[in-house]
């Protein structure tokens, strides 16, 4: 009980520390996509989306890599094994530089020819285009290198380092967008070129402080073939979700622009900012939550793990719906007051996004619960391929004369979809029941969302569009929220525990008062 208590505390503070992270990055983030699209023009931000989109695409590829890691590197944590630890790092490490030696041939001979022949750009900017492809590819490729040594940081629960140098380098982009403004070389070129120069700066910190500071980052000759066939092998099948995911962005990206031109993929590259922020929310809890879940399935520990599973997926829904509600409701007033020009499509795109976003959030930490059984191959296969149907099936939508918000509709169904697979596969591999599942998590969510969401809506739809109304449904929203949280979402011992929590830190303040 201790063990779980003490457990408990760090899951929270890394979660602090992760929060802290986001509010600053996500404070930058809005100033700087504001600025840059004024800067650019909407024309130049489509083209940087949909030719640069390899930015995009190489976080997400980053992160599922990084989890990948994680769990290899978590579960021998779990186990106590250092020796193990080590060869892992170096075997994780060799293979990563294959992968970015074959991506690095790819991109620039199949990659190249797809921007040069088929994507659609004014004439005027194809030397532009081209300029921001490569440079794409060395962030992708340095941001790759990157993933061992960002795994082993949240692997080693060292969030506070993590926090401190995703700060740094949203320090660095919002350097960028002054640079930007005074400089008048090409701004697009200079973009690329400045977002290529921080990845890197990152990625070398990032190597730095791991050598200093662990031990298992010293290299030695890898030479396990079974311990290389079981990275290849469970990499490979994250890889294969991974590119799924970016399969399912980029081409979704690459349907707009051939059908409707730049400018709806400047709506929708805004649109996946708003993303990139909400769900950071959620994402924050389950990052924290993840290596404890790994760990205690290494150590055989699974009614453990299945609690913190259970708990860490409702919290995370929680956290999500508090900024998701308020942000649903006001997202056209939010984004005439953050943007100067919103192009067409924006909140409409942003809505459903965070839609989708809400949707794939039920989930919760089943995605790291089935890691850490090193089992994914099932798991990636289903979930990867229904998640690609939406490519297809948004095409035929499209030729048929349906209007862009389409290919959002269909990626929230098949999102749906992907949720009922996740629950058959826990399932079978913990005895976890879809209904346990069903009632332990998705019905406290479901409840949330529809209780907390009544009062906030009347507000919205018979209030103006004013700032005032904008902060007025966002108070509501916060106090409706919390406060069906409180009642309905949380467990009788949950509320207890809170409560103690509350009133020790008004104690405290007291004292010091």
């Amino acid at each position: 009980m201790q063990e779980i208590s003490s457990n408990n505390k760090r899951i929270a503070k890394n979660t602090v520390s992760l929060y802290i992270r986001m509010l600053i990055t996500m404070l930058v983030g809005l100033y700087t996509s504001r600025v840059v699209l004024q800067t650019l023009g909407v024309e130049d931000f489509g083209i940087y989306n949909v030719v640069g989109g390899i930015v995009t695409m190489c976080v997400f590829i980053s992160n599922t890599l990084s989890s990948a890691s994680q769990r290899f590197f978590a579960f021998e944590i779990g186990r106590n094994d250092n020796v193990q630890l080590r060869k892992v790092f170096s075997t994780t490490l060799f293979i990563y530089v294959a992968f970015v030696l074959v991506i690095l041939v790819l991109a620039e001979t199949v990659g190249l020819w797809f921007v040069e022949n088929k994507l659609n750009i004014p004439p005027a900017r194809e030397t532009a285009a081209r300029f921001v492809y490569h440079f794409s590819v060395l962030s992708f490729l340095a941001s790759i290198i990157r993933v061992p040594y960002n795994a082993l940081i949240i692997a080693r629960e060292r969030m506070g380092f993590y926090a401190w140098i995703s700060i740094a380098e949203a320090a660095l982009k919002l350097l960028i967008v002054y640079l930007l403004v005074w400089f008048s070389f090409d701004k697009l070129k200079l973009y690329a070129f400045l977002m290529f120069f921080v990845v890197f700066l990152i990625t070398l910190i990032y190597v730095v402080y791991c050598r200093i500071k662990f031990y298992e980052c010293r290299m030695i000759a890898a030479k396990d073939k079974c311990l290389y066939i079981s990275l290849f092998q469970f990499a490979g099948w994250n890889l294969f979700g991974s590119l799924a995911n970016v399969g399912l962005d980029q081409g979704l990206n690459i349907l707009l622009n051939i059908f409707f031109g730049p400018v709806v993929n400047a709506a929708r590259g805004i649109a996946f900012q708003v993303k990139s922020l909400v769900t950071s929310f959620a994402g924050n809890v389950q990052i924290a939550a993840t290596p404890q879940i790994i760990k205690y399935y290494a150590a055989g520990d699974l009614e453990k793990m299945k609690i913190l599973l259970f708990k860490s997926s409702r919290i995370s829904y929680y956290l999500l719906f508090l900024v998701a509600l308020p942000i649903l409701l006001e997202m056209k007033y939010l984004l005439a007051l953050w943007l100067t020009e919103v192009p067409e499509y924006t909140v409409l795109f942003a809505r459903l996004i965070v839609i989708n976003i809400l949707v794939d959030c039920m989930s919760g930490t089943i995605i790291p619960a089935v890691q850490a059984t090193g089992k994914i191959k099932v798991y990636q296969i289903a979930v990867g391929t229904t998640l690609l149907l939406a490519v297809p099936l948004s095409y035929l939508f499209l030729k048929l004369g349906f209007p862009p918000e389409i290919t959002m509709i269909i990626a929230i169904f098949l999102s749906g979809i992907c949720l009922f697979i996740r629950l058959i596969i826990i399932r079978n591999l913990f005895d976890i029941k879809i209904a346990e599942y069903t009632k332990g998590v998705i019905f406290y969510n479901i409840a949330i969302s529809g209780v907390s969401c009544i009062l906030p809506l009347v507000l919205c739809y018979f209030g103006p569009q004013t700032f005032a109304n904008l902060i007025l449904v966002s108070v509501i929203s916060l106090i409706s929220t919390v406060s069906t949280i409180y009642f309905i979402g949380l467990k009788r011992e949950e509320r207890r525990m809170l409560t103690k929590i509350i009133t020790e830190k008004i104690k405290i303040s007291a004292i010091w008062n």
